[in-house]
């Protein structure tokens, strides 16, 4: 009688240790799942147009702003954003427009009238570009909104700047550097380059 209520105690005392260890187990599991996040990401891409590309760059700006863009309140406080934008400016002649009327060959020399260049883009560098400061903004909307307005300003200011550093006429002059002689080696001939 004695050795079956011992091996009752016995098998009562495994059996509250395997619940035991059950519940532990259980427990680090359920607060694991609950710390673990995954990540799904879906995209479906779709080409929406195919462009022909016949722009030759000649020159890229590269350029670093910081811009203040404040909204001035008579009673609230005002609301500002203080942005470091980096981007680049970039000329190019587009080749597509050069006709076959633009070139003309003589004995010794082969004449090339070029479109005149043009910018091709200005591009901001989002992962060097960043937002400092956004004060006095009372909704998250208003923030976001403020936030796009300043890369807006960042791009048309770069562009600006480019036009003052006369960006164009740097491409112009390039094109000089670059293409005559290429073209001076496959033809041959003396080159001269002129534009529309």
């Amino acid at each position: 009688m004695f050795s079956t209520q011992r091996s009752r105690v016995s098998l009562t005392l495994l059996f509250a240790l395997v619940i035991t260890g059950f519940l532990i187990f259980l427990f680090f599991y359920i607060k694991h799942e609950f710390n673990t996040t995954r990540t799904q990401v879906s995209d479906d891409v779709m080409v929406s147009k195919i462009i022909t590309m016949g722009k030759l760059e000649l020159v890229k700006y590269a350029m670093k702003d910081v811009v203040e863009k404040k909204e001035l309140h008579t009673i609230l406080p005002d609301s500002r954003v203080l942005f470091v934008a980096v981007g680049e400016v970039t000329a190019c002649i587009d080749l597509t427009r050069v006709k076959r009327d633009d070139i003309s060959q003589g004995k010794d020399t082969v004449s090339v009238t070029l479109p005149q260049p043009e910018i091709c883009y200005v591009k901001l560098d989002h992962q060097k570009s960043k937002v400092y400061d956004v004060s006095g903004v009372w909704f998250a909307d208003k923030s976001k909104q403020m936030v796009e307005d300043v890369y807006k300003v960042a791009e048309a200011k770069m562009l600006a700047t480019a036009k003052e550093m006369d960006i164009t006429g740097k491409a112009r002059e390039n094109a000089g550097k670059i293409f005559k002689p290429f073209l001076e080696n496959v033809s041959g001939k003396k080159v001269v380059i002129t534009f529309k």
